[in-house]
């Protein structure tokens, strides 16, 4: 547990010292997009046309897969994804990653339970252990926070039925 509490602890310090030198904290988006390891995320967040959204007040809480997430994907998944007329599918997709409000990790430590997605369908998480895992993926780095949520980093892209 101790290793979940530094990556915590880490993840909260990193945006509250970036947000100290910006005249405000930056919204999910600009995380995402100064963040390597979102590059896929951000190029199929921009191809969905959802900038705009999660750019708005939110709150939202973001389970934000890393590229290494998409890369777990069968071959061609993701560009063919990133295709316009794909783009309702993607949509879906990534708003299955999308829980309205702000959700910590202290507020479901130690519970399983279900969380309704803006794309209808619900992610079951199950925070009762060292390994916090949403649907097939961990969170692998939680609470991010943000001007308008919290992103959670998984290390799986989840898919609705």
């Amino acid at each position: 547990m101790s290793i979940l509490k530094s990556l915590t602890a880490a993840a909260v310090a990193l945006p509250i010292a970036f947000g100290a030198l910006a005249a405000k904290a930056d919204d999910i988006v600009e995380i995402a997009a100064g963040n390597a390891d979102f590059e896929t995320l951000v190029a199929a967040v921009e191809a969905a046309g959802l900038i705009d959204t999660l750019k708005g007040d939110g709150p939202f809480t973001v389970f934000a897969p890393t590229d290494e997430a998409f890369a777990k994907l069968p071959e061609g998944t993701v560009e063919s994804l990133l295709q316009p007329e794909n783009q309702d599918q993607l949509i879906a997709i990534l708003t299955y990653h999308v829980v309205p409000g702000k959700v910590m990790s202290s507020d479901i430590a130690g519970k399983e339970t279900m969380a309704e997605t803006v794309q209808g369908q619900s992610l079951d998480i199950k925070a009762m252990g060292p390994a916090v895992m949403v649907d097939q993926a961990q969170v692998i780095q939680a609470d991010i926070e943000a001007s308008n949520g919290v992103i959670h980093v998984i290390d799986t892209v989840v898919l609705p039925e």
